[in-house]
């Protein structure tokens, strides 16, 4: 009788549990699917298609990638508090397959327009608006309640392991089969994870059909409600969101350092987005390890991201950014398991939907401002010169993040790396 059960506790979630192993498989092909696009059009922009002005095309294109997440946010958090998620997802991933094959078919037929590529991640940007929040949303409809931190910390873990894997083929694709087999391939694995969503059956969470009729009677809350009683976490998202403003940035400089400096190709890109997503992986996974409160290794992690990010500046090497790219995604990683753990704990359960989809938008907030600026200050500075102007826009938020104290229980036995519980919807004293 307890032979079998402690076997199972040894697997591996996606093992254990197949619905949750299917939605996780789906979500890393959308994942690589949406990276391995943005990474591919950014490279052809600026090696194929533009002969001139091509920072300001690239991070046209990167801004243009972002702003469904953010332009979106209340119809977000609406669809996902009103339909059910497997719908959503669903939905989200058969569009996101439609799309991507008109635009192969088009590139196919004829020479490819810039217009249409900007239209088309444009349509993939706001299928994966949806996407994303939806499925950290349906969590608790996939796994029993003692695995939601397991599930949380391997949904972060593999988006870094399949964004690396399609920021790997992207350019890779674009050098040996053009826009067309780039657009295929995406148009495929939206389609897989489109069919492996739909075999799945999704529990109904306890209570979920008296949320709206809970409380006081006022119906769900708004996404200012939300935050505005949150605090604490409003003002680390306030943060994080002056920090993404440099280090998203980062995408629109890597093309172009890899054409201005590095005289690359295609898999020199692949090579730095390695680097960049290998870094993340590792900080994923030893994100919860790292002690500490979050506040405190978060402010470490952008001042390690700073000197990082300004010695590309200073030295043109390959092995040189390569090295400072993969410092850059630990930390990266390390900042996503530990907040996103923490803001588990302290969102109450009725206002995930909500604040998931506003966390998505406050902090993308910044890239389509991050990707023009950049984009316009490529075509006038050096790539380089982009480095250091990264690295010194991220030493004030993490004074900033370094100085704010959370409140906390005026009684707490717990040395500083101690990770209490903390109960759904408190607002202060947690780590």
């Amino acid at each position: 009788m307890t032979a079998a059960p402690a076997a199972g506790r040894r697997l591996p979630l996606v093992l254990r549990n197949r619905a949750f192993g299917a939605v996780w498989l789906g979500q890393v092909l959308t994942q690589a699917a949406v990276r391995m696009f943005q990474v591919g059009v950014s490279w052809w922009l600026v090696a194929y298609a533009v002969s001139g002005g091509n920072g300001l095309a690239s991070g046209l294109f990167m801004a243009v990638s972002t702003v469904p997440a953010v332009a979106l946010a209340p119809l977000v958090a609406r669809s996902i508090a009103r339909f059910a998620h497997r719908s959503v997802l669903r939905t989200a991933a058969g569009g996101a397959a439609v799309a991507a094959t008109a635009l192969a078919v088009w590139a196919y037929a004829s020479d490819l327009p810039i217009a249409a590529a900007y239209a088309a991640t444009l349509a993939l940007a706001t299928c994966q608006a949806f996407f994303d929040p939806c499925l950290t949303t349906s969590v608790p409809e996939l796994v029993d309640d003692e695995d939601i931190e397991a599930a949380t910390g391997f949904e972060l873990s593999t988006q870094s392991l399949a964004s690396l894997g399609g920021a790997l083929l992207g350019a890779l694709i674009v050098d040996r089969a053009g826009i067309p087999g780039l657009a295929a391939g995406c148009a495929t694995a939206y389609a897989a994870a489109a069919v492996l969503i739909a075999t799945v059956r999704f529990r109904t969470p306890v209570g979920a059909g008296d949320d709206a009729e809970a409380g006081d009677g006022a119906g769900p809350r708004t996404l200012r409600q939300v935050l505005a009683g949150l605090p604490f976490v409003r003002a680390i998202l306030i943060c994080f969101t002056a920090a993404n403003l440099f280090t998203t940035a980062v995408f629109i400089v890597m093309p172009l350092y890899t054409k201005s400096v590095l005289h690359g190709d295609g898999a020199t890109v692949a090579l730095l987005e390695a680097a960049l997503g290998t870094g993340t992986l590792i900080g994923s996974f030893t994100g919860a390890r790292i002690p500490g409160r979050p506040t405190a290794v978060g402010s470490a992690c952008l001042g390690a991201m700073a000197v990082a990010l300004a010695v590309p500046g200073l030295i043109g090497e390959r092995p040189v950014i390569a090295g400072a790219l993969a410092v850059t995604g630990w930390c990266v990683g390390v900042i996503g398991v530990r907040f996103v753990a923490l803001f588990q704990r302290l969102v109450p359960t009725a206002d995930k939907p909500a604040f998931f989809a506003v966390m998505q938008a406050v902090l993308g907030a910044t890239f389509p401002v991050a990707s023009l600026l950049f984009g316009l200050l490529g075509d006038h500075l050096s790539a380089q010169t982009l480095c250091l102007i990264q690295a010194a826009g991220l030493v004030p938020a993490a004074f900033a993040l370094a100085l704010l104290r959370e409140p906390a229980p005026a009684a707490e036995p717990h040395g500083p790396g101690a990770e209490a519980p903390v109960p759904a919807g408190a607002t202060g004293g947690a780590r």
